[in-house]
């Protein structure tokens, strides 16, 4: 963990890999993960922990399967939204976005049911920054 600021517009300038979460910093036992994602993620779920999304740049879709149907919520740059445990979803950014996660460390960006992962899905626990 780095003892000095975290510029976060640097640290998503420093690789390319789309899905692929990179771990800016923690706090206690949560990772602060950026990514940048582009077209549709898949289908998963989190048995035991919610996930928290901000978007930094873009727009983020999240497809969620909830007990009333299924729903898509819209965050548009600087908004968040917290995915509650258990609920099956999928994220989609059609034009490419930034966002930030916020998830308890070796949680898998792919939660722990989900579809087949598509080749391009780095389906890990959060690289280094810089890796």
């Amino acid at each position: 963990m780095s003892k000095e600021p975290i510029a976060l517009g640097d640290a998503l300038a420093s690789f390319d890999a789309l899905w692929s979460p990179r771990v800016v910093t923690r706090v206690n036992d949560y990772d602060v993960r950026v990514a940048k994602v582009e077209g549709e993620h898949i289908w998963h779920v989190h048995d035991d922990t919610d996930e928290f999304f901000l978007v930094l740049h873009g727009e983020l879709r999240i497809s969620l399967r909830e007990p009333g149907g299924e729903r898509t919520v819209l965050l548009p740059e600087g908004a968040v939204f917290t995915v509650p445990r258990g609920t099956e979803h999928k994220p989609a950014a059609p034009a490419g976005a930034e966002i930030l996660m916020f998830e308890p460390t070796g949680t898998p960006s792919v939660g722990d049911r989900h579809d087949e992962i598509p080749d391009h899905v780095d389906a890990t626990t959060g690289h280094a920054l810089g890796s």
